[in-house]
Formats: C-alpha cells, sequence, structure tokens
C-alpha cells in the first residue's frame, strides 16, 4: 500500500522538493537560491563541458539512476543509465524569464525505452527529460513544471499533462524517429510555452532538473546531456 502510494505521488516529488525550498526562503535570512542579474544574456545552468557538477543535487525517487561525467575524447556530457529506476539531478536557480526566456541545451539517447503508452502511469518513464520548475505562490503545493522529453512513440504527441499530476506538462521534443547516439541541439522559449500551458505567468523559474527513468515500466534506458544554458535570444 505505501509502495502504491509513492508511485502515486512520485512525479510530484521534485516539483514539491522546490517548493519546500523556496517556501523555506521566505523565512530564512540565508537565501539558499541564486539570483542571476538581469543584465547577462546567456546564463549558464549546467556546464558539464568543463566537467562541473557545482550546484548539483541527487534526489532518488526509485532506486538510483547513475549519472557520471564522461569524455568521448573531444568534450565532456553527463550520461545516464536507468535500469528500474528513478533519480534525478536538480538544481535550485532563479532565473528571470523575461529577460532571458530561451532554454538551450543538446542531449542524446543511446538506448531508447519501448513504445509505451507515456499518457498512463505505468508508461511515466523517459529516457531523456528535462524539469522547469517555477512557482505561482509561497506554498509548496504552488510549485509547477514544464517537462521536455524524449518520447518512447514513434511520432510527438501534443502536449499533455503528467499521468500523475496535471501540475506538470509533458512536451516531447524528441521520438524514437530520431537518431540514436546522435547529439541533437534544442532551443525552446520557456516564457511561450508557460504562457500556453499554465494560467499565471511567473517572472522566474526556480529550478532545474534532468531524469532519465525507467521504474514504472521496469526497463533500462541511457542517455546522455550536454550544457544547458538560458539566453536572451
Amino acid at each position: 500500500m505505501l509502495l502504491n502510494y509513492f508511485k502515486q505521488c512520485q512525479i510530484l516529488k521534485i516539483t514539491k522538493f522546490f517548493g519546500m525550498a523556496l517556501y523555506a526562503c521566505c523565512f530564512l535570512t540565508i537565501l539558499s537560491i541564486h539570483t542571476i542579474s538581469a543584465s547577462v544574456e546567456k546564463i549558464p545552468i549546467a556546464q558539464f563541458s568543463k566537467m562541473n557538477l557545482k550546484g548539483w543535487e541527487n534526489k532518488s525517487f526509485e532506486g538510483k539512476t547513475e549519472y557520471t561525467i564522461e569524455s568521448d575524447g573531444q568534450h565532456s556530457y553527463l550520461q545516464a543509465e536507468s535500469m528500474q529506476s528513478a533519480s534525478a539531478l536538480y538544481k535550485k536557480i532563479k532565473v528571470n524569464i523575461h529577460e532571458t526566456p530561451y532554454l538551450n541545451w543538446t542531449w542524446r539517447v543511446n538506448q531508447t525505452l519501448p513504445k509505451q503508452n507515456e499518457q498512463t502511469k505505468t508508461g511515466d518513464d523517459y529516457a531523456a527529460r528535462i524539469y522547469i520548475v517555477f512557482k505561482t505562490g509561497i506554498t509548496p503545493l504552488s510549485a509547477k513544471a514544464l517537462n521536455y522529453i524524449w518520447s518512447s512513440n514513434d511520432s510527438k504527441h501534443p502536449p499533455w499533462p503528467n499521468a500523475y499530476t496535471d501540475k506538470a506538462i509533458m512536451i516531447p521534443l524528441r521520438c524514437s524517429q530520431d537518431m540514436e547516439d546522435t547529439w541533437h541541439v534544442e532551443k525552446v522559449n520557456i516564457k511561450e510555452d508557460l504562457l500556453k500551458h499554465f494560467d499565471k505567468l511567473p517572472n522566474y523559474i526556480d529550478g532545474v532538473a534532468i531524469m532519465t527513468d525507467t521504474d514504472n515500466s521496469g526497463n533500462t534506458a541511457s542517455a546522455s546531456y550536454g550544457d544547458i544554458y538560458f539566453s536572451s535570444s
């Protein structure tokens, strides 16, 4: 019974984690979330190419996805290996989406998942995904998320609410038709996506998370993540 409850609440934990951290900041004199200067046009979030994991923390939900910095001889990147597991790397960081609305990154899938119904709880696994977490109020439950995912299906469906909670929107950018073992470059307008999927637009996003997870389907997956940054254009 407890395990079943855990499964049903899993998708809420990342958003609640950021929510609790931000809620506490309202009462603490020490601010744990980094605020970025408005004059910066390019804001680094992840610098894996410099073998830098500073500011990133691991949160396990079911088992442990292995995240390591690896190199192919030309550049370094984050490697994720999941075997029936779900754990995320997360970074609490405050970014003004009106000044730097574009999220940029590179990623590749080395071992994708079998085709599954990702709009169900049993199919809520992804070989690669990036969360953008934000708050619409001061309470932990006001945390919401955009999920940019690498879908296991052979076509990209329109975005949908997560199977566990409508506070998280799943947006497929890649699917099984995209080449494996090949780096793909992404650039998304966070501000536009927030306006499209939520009724309140925040001034800031409050955190970024990376997750390769296979706990619901019991499969295995492998993915690589390159540098991540926000930009003004």
